[in-house]
């Protein structure tokens, strides 16, 4: 459903070559850096400002001869002689320390390897090439209007992360909504109809009605997070992070459906359906989830590796908490959508999304309908539509939100 072969071999074509063993690379969609490294070849290091202009880099010493290195608005606390680095409150050691040469800090290259990318939001190692590669970052969209509600994220209890959320505390704190457009760039999505009609490209779909459904909760004072605004790639496991250190409330991924070629009728299918993160239980909700984690193979990061069970195993636990606040909002999602959508409600479904296990926060995927129907296809292709399904979408998330603060607040004394 995701590209093709053609498009696989022109990005294959356009990566740089693996750098010889002195070296690595930083890229992005556009250019890429090589970055010469220093030292043994046990224990590789590089000057951080090399890092750059691909990535935003800045190195600060203060007294005492600590170094803070923020790289992509991450700060990084490390000290020479010392194998140990700090983020935030959390110390991780490395293998090798940094040092100091003619007045400059040389980090270990581990640095990049292994602690960049799991704390700065779209950043990937790929081992075999030995490539830091850099995807798209994300836009903020938000209203100046203040809320006095409480945030359903300040009285869910997370595991200790470096990408868990901080949400502000007080009468004055807003609630934020990631919107998350699925699929983007290379990664098409679901392209149709079945036997003919006005083309559909999935990425494009999403992307319209994600952009209509911020500015609909924008405009009701809701803070808005875009995983993406533009037709750029996203990798699965970045979305989730996006959301928790943009402190979200709420994680919103809207998708477009496909039939299984080899039903009876596939051109025939249509309806909308609501999916919340656990373990699949029936057939459909299993080709639903391979479908959507497909794109994956645009990920290189080895995050939640579907043949590392102890991964999965923690991740579940991790969602375990908002499970049931997910169910709801899924529920509630289905039951707005029936009031405009022509298509039948497929109901609430569940399944092992990718693009869902890393925001732990209450989080659903909404396929807004079948864009391998012909008839639906250009339902979902008509801008006053996406506007009703956006629409259909907010009433959900403002009800869920509404009612969640009610039940936190307790009964009125």
């Amino acid at each position: 459903m995701i590209g093709s072969v053609l498009l696989a071999l022109q990005i294959a074509a356009s990566t740089p070559a693996r750098p010889a063993s002195n070296s690595f690379v930083v890229r992005n969609a556009t250019r890429s850096i090589t970055v010469p490294l220093v030292g043994s070849a046990t224990a590789p290091l590089l000057r951080p400002e090399a890092l750059a202009p691909i990535l935003s880099v800045t190195v600060k010493v203060a007294a005492g001869g600590r170094y803070t290195v923020t790289v992509g608005g991450v700060a990084l606390g490390l000290e020479p002689g010392i194998a140990a680095v700090r983020v935030g409150d959390d110390t991780r050691p490395l293998a090798t320390a940094p040092v100091v040469e003619k007045g400059q800090l040389l980090v270990p290259l581990q640095l990049v390897s292994e602690v960049i990318p799991d704390v700065v939001v779209n950043t990937s190692w790929d081992a075999e090439r030995r490539h830091l590669v850099l995807f798209s970052m994300i836009e903020r969209a938000s209203t100046p209007v203040a809320l006095p509600q409480r945030s359903p994220r300040a009285d869910l209890k997370a595991p200790a992360r470096n990408d868990q959320p901080v949400r502000q505390s007080g009468k004055h704190a807003r609630r934020t909504i990631i919107v998350d457009a699925g699929h983007g760039g290379p990664d098409n999505g679901m392209t149709g109809p079945i036997g003919g009609g006005p083309r559909l490209v999935e990425k494009d779909i999403t992307l319209a009605v994600a952009k209509r459904l911020g500015a609909t909760l924008s405009g009701r004072g809701v803070d808005i997070v875009y995983t993406r605004k533009t037709d750029t790639l996203i990798a699965l496991s970045d979305r989730g992070r996006i959301a928790n250190r943009s402190a979200g409330d709420l994680f919103i991924s809207i998708h477009v459906n496909a039939a299984n070629p080899n039903w009876r009728d596939p051109g025939g299918s249509r309806g909308f359906e609501t999916y919340f993160l656990a373990e699949a239980k029936t057939e459909d909700a299993r080709r639903v989830e391979q479908m959507e984690n497909e794109a994956a193979k645009y990920d290189d990061s080895p995050e939640h590796d579907p043949d590392n069970p102890l991964g999965f195993i923690l991740s579940d636990m991790a969602q375990n908490e908002h499970l049931r606040e997910s169910s709801e909002l899924a529920d509630l999602i289905q039951h707005h959508l029936g009031r405009m959508h022509p298509g039948p409600s497929r109901g609430v479904k569940q399944a092992g999304f990718r693009v869902l296990v890393t925001a732990y926060m209450p989080s659903v995927l909404v396929e807004i309908g079948f864009g391998t129907n012909p008839k639906e296809a250009a339902y979902l292709s008509s801008p006053i539509k996406q506007q009703a399904i956006a629409a259909a979408i907010a009433d959900a998330a403002m009800e869920y939100l509404q009612r969640y603060e009610r039940r936190v607040a307790g009964p009125a004394q």
